[in-house]
């Protein structure tokens, strides 16, 4: 474990020592960030006009869930896009032989080499926004909300990063999975909204199928003190289910990996 930390500090600090070279590009990405949020927070008061709501959400409940998803956003531009979707270069450049030969797991390599600073604001931000809009609706923060949110927030970023490891994993056999990604990501863009917004047989698909539920509405509600200790223990269940088949997946993988010089 000590070795692997290391390796994390050392691959961190050349990350940031890179970015420092491109701080105009930081700075760019910020307003870039900014402009999508204010884009989005537009659009979800759309719903709310006219004293409306969305489901059974309420204007401030409905920003933790934006929060959460600004949040979860932030983590996947500074850990998952900049890591995952190099695998595909990798395995089509060959350079996929060179990280085998290394003396470390190969999924820890590929999962936590690059780090995305730019994403760090957003991460910020999200959370403030999380909370904030908590206070806003009159509940009474506890620690056991606060705790359940963030073991929810955990849950979520797993199960978001071992789909996103499996599509990454299948360039082994389809070299070409960015549009694949996109998909991931467009459909992953649904969970910006209540899942009790959506129609039956979406809140299925997006609560067992593709778990968007479990990426942003859980941990809201959660947050909200509204949700239910069984739903944390099938969460932790379920995350726990697709990171091991995301483990075994890529193991399968490598057993029908022909490395470039073969």
């Amino acid at each position: 474990m000590k070795r692997y930390l290391k390796t994390i500090k050392l691959f961190w600090s050349t990350a940031f020592a890179a970015q420092l070279e491109y701080q105009l590009n930081f700075l760019i990405e910020l307003l870039a960030m900014l402009g999508t949020l204010s884009g989005s927070i537009f659009i979800l008061s759309l719903f709310f006009s006219d004293g409306r709501q969305l489901g059974d959400w309420s204007w401030e409940a409905a920003l933790v869930i934006q929060g959460v998803y600004t949040f979860l956003d932030g983590l996947t531009n500074t850990l998952l896009r900049p890591n995952l979707t190099e695998i595909v270069n990798y395995v089509r450049e060959g350079t996929l032989d060179y990280v085998l030969l290394k003396p470390i797991d190969s999924q820890f390599w590929l999962s936590i080499k690059k780090f995305s600073f730019a994403g760090i604001p957003e991460i910020i931000l999200g959370l403030g926004i999380v909370f904030w809009s908590a206070i806003r609706t009159g509940i009474n923060l506890s620690i056991y909300n606060t705790l359940a949110f963030f073991v929810s927030l955990f849950i979520g970023f797993v199960i978001l990063y071992s789909i996103w490891f499996l599509i990454a994993a299948s360039s082994i056999w389809f070299v070409k999975t960015w549009n694949a990604t996109e998909v991931l990501r467009a459909l992953l863009a649904a969970g910006r909204y209540p899942i009790t917004a959506y129609p039956v047989i979406l809140r299925f698909i997006f609560t067992l199928l593709l778990p968007v539920a479990f990426l942003t509405t859980f941990p809201a509600e959660a947050v909200l003190g509204e949700l239910k200790f069984f739903i944390i223990l099938f969460g932790l269940a379920l995350s726990t289910f697709f990171f091991v088949l995301s483990r075994q997946f890529w193991i399968y993988a490598l057993k029908h990996y022909t490395s470039a010089s073969s």
